[in-house]
C-alpha cells in the first residue's frame, strides 16, 4: 500500500501550523478584543507571536502576558519570556490530538493555563494543567483560574 505524502504549504512550514480558516481569523480577533477590552492594564496580548519551546519555536494564536508597556523603539522576533497563557484555535485541518499535544509542550516550558477553542461547538477548553481542565460552551463565562480571567463565550463566537 503506497502512503500519499502531505504537501504542507509555505505558510504551514514557516509557522508549524495549519493555515487559518475565515472563522478562525474572526474568532481570534474576537478573542483579542474581549481581552483588551477587559484587561487591556492586567495584561499584554499577543497575536501569532514567536515563543521557544524546547528549543523549537511555536506560535499560538493568541499569547497573555504580564503587562509591559511597549517599547517601540526596542523588537524581538521571539518573546523574551513565556506567555502566561497560550490560546490555540482548532483549525477545519487539524485534529484536537495536536493542540492537547501543543498544550503539554507549553506547560513544560513554563506556561501557567492553555485555551483550545472549538469554533465549531462554540466551545474552550481551558487547560490549567495538562491533565486538568474545564469545558466551557454556550452561554458560560470562561474562568482562567491562572490569570483570573473571565470571559462570557457568546461574543468570542459571533
Amino acid at each position: 500500500m503506497e502512503t500519499l505524502a502531505v504537501e504542507l504549504s509555505e505558510y504551514e512550514l514557516e509557522r508549524g501550523k495549519p493555515m487559518p480558516s475565515e472563522n478562525h481569523g474572526s474568532i481570534q480577533l474576537n478573542i483579542g478584543f474581549e481581552l483588551k477590552l477587559r484587561y487591556r492594564e492586567a495584561f499584554r496580548f499577543r497575536s501569532e507571536i514567536n515563543i521557544a519551546v524546547a528549543e523549537r519555536i511555536m506560535v499560538p494564536d493568541i499569547g497573555i502576558f504580564p503587562y509591559v508597556k511597549v517599547d517601540l523603539m526596542h523588537d524581538n522576533i521571539v518573546a523574551q519570556q513565556m506567555p502566561l497563557t497560550t490560546i490555540e484555535i482548532l483549525s477545519p485541518t487539524q485534529a484536537l490530538d495536536e493542540l492537547i499535544d501543543k498544550a503539554a509542550k507549553y506547560f513544560d516550558a513554563g506556561v501557567k493555563s492553555c485555551w483550545i477553542v472549538l469554533p465549531q461547538l462554540q466551545a474552550v477548553v481551558v487547560y490549567a494543567s495538562p491533565t486538568n481542565y474545564t469545558f466551557f460552551h454556550g452561554a458560560q463565562t470562561l474562568a482562567d483560574p491562572a490569570t483570573g480571567i473571565e470571559l462570557p463565550l457568546g461574543p468570542l463566537f459571533e
